[in-house]
């Protein structure tokens, strides 16, 4: 049994860590931003007033946290996660934020004598339900070997990528893929409803060729279906490709058409899309068509 401390109890964090509490870990949680749940508190969870009482309270510290500004204010801020840390704890942070200020963060917890995980995931709030989230991971093998067991318990897919910063990386590049395929799927459907063809007709058939994908079979039946109720919210999609032109730019790489799929969320915001799931970015298509896939 490990004591964990789990900063982030939103969408995605919370049942994470109620994977945890159900493979007989004990909990720690801060109530310095928003109260947590009494359900939680009900199964055991040990509330405490700040990030640095949960640290203090904790061998390993995990973080599921918006974005950068707010890792980092829990990390170093006056009452931080670092105060409290013991020498030898652990910070695992399973935000999706910047891979340059990741690898900042984590030289600044080992100087003091603890150790840094980054550990994004993948597979959104379904995933982190049915605990088969992709976890990727930047971090020393030794320590990446004393947390892998809890991320088993919320992940399938765990790799160890590299060192401190790479697993950031390798989310980055994830959410690359995954808006620049949602941008073909749209663009295929779109052109296959207006050229008159059944766009669900046209999706079943590719999914049994070279163009099939997940990307294809779940966000293309968003599509055709018009059923862009959140999974993954625009808004949230827009932070990460932001990550990925900011990084680009800081190490001299052109990512054109991230770029354009930045402008197609942008778009989908301007007409009141932030919290619409990403498949929709096909809207902005359609607006500039001036036609629905349907």
């Amino acid at each position: 049994m490990t004591t964990i401390g789990f900063i982030g109890l939103g969408i995605m964090g919370r049942p994470m860590a109620e994977h945890l509490i159900a493979g007989g870990h004990t909990l720690h949680a801060s109530s310095h931003h928003k109260a947590v749940a009494p359900d939680l508190v009900a199964k055991g969870v040990t509330v405490h007033p700040t990030p640095k009482a949960v640290a203090a309270a904790s061998e390993i510290v995990v973080l599921m946290l918006p974005d950068t500004p707010q890792v980092e204010e829990v990390l170093f801020a006056t009452n931080g996660v670092a105060l409290g840390l013991s020498k030898g704890s652990i910070v695992v942070d399973m935000s999706s934020i910047s891979p340059m200020a990741t690898k900042e963060f984590a030289a600044k917890i080992e100087a003091g004598g603890s150790h840094y995980l980054d550990a994004p995931v993948s597979g959104g709030e379904v995933g982190a339900k049915a605990a088969s989230l992709t976890i990727m991971v930047g971090g020393p093998e030794e320590t990446f070997a004393k947390v892998k067991p809890l991320f088993e318990l919320m992940g399938k897919n765990i790799t160890l990528v590299g060192g401190n910063g790479d697993g950031q990386t390798t989310k980055v590049a994830n959410q690359i893929i995954v808006a620049l395929t949602i941008e073909a799927v749209a663009e295929a459907l779109l052109f296959a409803s207006k050229a008159g063809a059944d766009p669900a007709k046209v999706r079943q058939a590719l999914m049994g060729g070279f163009a099939s994908s997940k990307i294809l079979e779940i966000h293309g039946e968003r599509m055709v279906k018009r059923t862009f109720n959140p999974g993954f919210r625009i808004g949230l999609h827009q932070k990460d490709l932001n990550l990925a032109l900011q990084s680009a730019r800081a190490i001299g790489v052109s990512l054109p058409n991230t770029a354009t799929a930045q402008e197609l969320f942008n778009a989908c915001v301007a007409h009141g899309g932030k919290d619409w799931d990403h498949s929709a970015m096909v809207r902005a298509l359609e607006i500039m068509a001036n036609h629905e896939v349907a």
